[in-house]
C-alpha cells in the first residue's frame, strides 16, 4: 500500500478510504458482519475510516469494531446535519458542535477524533463562529484536524480567509463528490484544495451504484421504482454508463475498478470514499489497489466525460440555499406587482 499525505497535515492515510454510511444497522447489515468488514480493510492496508453523526448507528457499530485497533486509524466523522427535531440539533453553530462532538466521541468509543468535519456549511451561521468553536476542540486535543464537506470553491477561499483574519485553525480537508460520472469539481473546488494544501478525500466514486455494472439501459431497478436515488433512471448517465463498459472491458478490468482507479488518478485528490457493504465488495477493492489506468485510457475517459462536466444530476449533491428557496430569489412585494 502506498500512503498519501492528507494535505499538508502531515498525517498518512491510503489511497482507498472505507466509507461506513452502510454499516448502520438500518442498512441491513449485522454489526458483527460490519466489524468483519472493517477488520478486513485493516488487514488490507486501509487506515482510513469515514463516517458520520447522521449515519443512524454506524459511529456505534464503527466504535465497537475499532476496540483494540484505534491507534492504527485514521478517523474521520461529521456533523452539521439535523439530529432530531429540535432546531439547534443540527448545523454549524458553537452551541451544536460542543454537544456534537461529545456525542461522537462518545459512540465511537474514543478520546479524539483524527479528521472532524462539516458534513454541510450552514448559510445562517458566521465562519468565525464554527471556525472558532472547531479551533478550541483542537486546541482541548479532542480533534487533530478539521474539515468540510460538499462546499463550492468560493466558501473554501472564505473559510481560509476568515481564519488567516482571526488566527483560527483552517480547513485541512474537503470531502467533495468525484466519479467518472461527476467531474465538475475539476473546474474549481479541486484547484482551490491543491492551492490551499487541502486534502481531498472524495465519496460517490462508484456514481451512488450507477458504475457498478449493474445499472443499464431497459433494466428494472428496484431502487428507482421504490422512489429512491431518482439518478438511476437517468437516461444521460445510463447513456455514459453504456459507452464506459466496453472501455473498461477492453482495458482488462472491471468497471468497478475504472471508476475506482478514476477517483484516485487525480493529483488533487487524496482518497476514494469505497463503502464496501459485503466482504464481497471489499475483496473486490482490495483485489484492484494496484489498477492504474493509462493517459490512453485517461485521454478516453475525457471523450466520453469532458473535463470538469458532470453527466446529469446527483443525489445528496450541494444545493446553495437562494436556489432551495425562492423567496431568496424574489424581491418582496413581486406577486403584489404581477397582481
Amino acid at each position: 500500500m502506498q500512503y498519501r499525505p492528507l494535505g499538508r497535515t502531515g498525517i498518512k492515510v491510503s489511497p482507498y478510504a472505507l466509507g461506513t454510511l452502510m454499516y448502520a444497522t438500518r442498512m441491513g447489515n449485522e454489526p458483527q458482519e460490519s466489524a468483519r468488514i472493517i477488520h478486513r480493510a485493516l488487514d488490507a492496508g486501509i487506515n482510513f475510516l469515514d463516517t458520520g453523526d447522521a449515519y443512524g448507528d454506524s459511529e456505534e457499530v464503527v466504535g465497537e469494531a475499532l476496540k483494540g485497533r484505534r491507534e492504527n486509524v485514521v478517523l474521520a466523522t461529521k456533523f452539521g446535519m439535523p439530529a432530531g427535531e429540535d432546531p439547534n440539533q443540527r448545523g454549524t453553530s458553537r452551541r451544536w458542535i460542543i454537544k456534537a462532538v461529545e456525542n461522537s466521541l462518545r459512540r465511537l468509543q474514543t478520546d479524539y477524533i483524527d479528521v472532524y468535519q462539516v458534513q454541510r456549511l450552514d448559510p445562517t451561521t458566521d465562519f468565525e463562529e464554527t471556525l472558532s468553536a472547531l479551533t478550541d476542540l483542537i486546541r482541548s486535543g479532542k480533534v487533530r484536524v478539521i474539515g468540510s464537506s460538499t462546499t463550492p470553491a468560493s466558501d473554501i477561499v472564505e473559510a481560509q480567509w476568515v481564519a488567516e483574519r482571526r488566527g483560527l485553525e483552517r480547513f485541512r480537508t474537503e470531502q467533495p463528490p468525484y466519479s467518472l460520472l461527476n467531474r465538475s469539481i475539476e473546474r474549481e473546488v479541486l484547484p482551490v484544495a491543491q492551492r490551499y494544501g487541502m486534502g481531498v478525500m472524495v465519496w460517490g466514486p462508484l456514481g451512488q451504484g450507477m458504475l457498478t455494472g449493474r445499472v443499464r439501459r431497459n433494466q428494472e431497478n428496484n431502487l428507482v421504482r421504490a422512489g429512491l436515488f431518482k439518478h438511476l433512471n437517468d437516461e444521460r448517465r445510463i447513456e455514459v454508463v453504456e459507452r464506459l463498459l466496453p472501455l473498461a472491458e477492453e482495458a482488462g478490468m472491471s468497471l468497478t475498478r475504472l471508476a475506482m482507479a478514476f477517483a484516485i488518478a487525480h493529483p488533487g485528490v487524496t482518497s476514494a470514499l469505497a463503502g464496501a457493504r459485503t466482504m464481497a465488495h471489499l475483496d473486490d477493492l482490495i483485489a484492484g489497489f494496484d489498477v492504474q489506468l493509462s493517459d490512453d485510457i485517461l485521454d478516453r475517459i475525457d471523450e466520453i466525460v469532458p473535463p470538469g462536466t458532470d453527466v446529469g444530476t446527483l443525489d445528496q449533491d450541494y444545493v446553495p440555499e437562494a436556489l432551495q428557496n425562492s423567496h431568496l430569489r424574489r424581491r418582496p412585494g413581486t406577486e403584489r406587482a404581477a397582481a
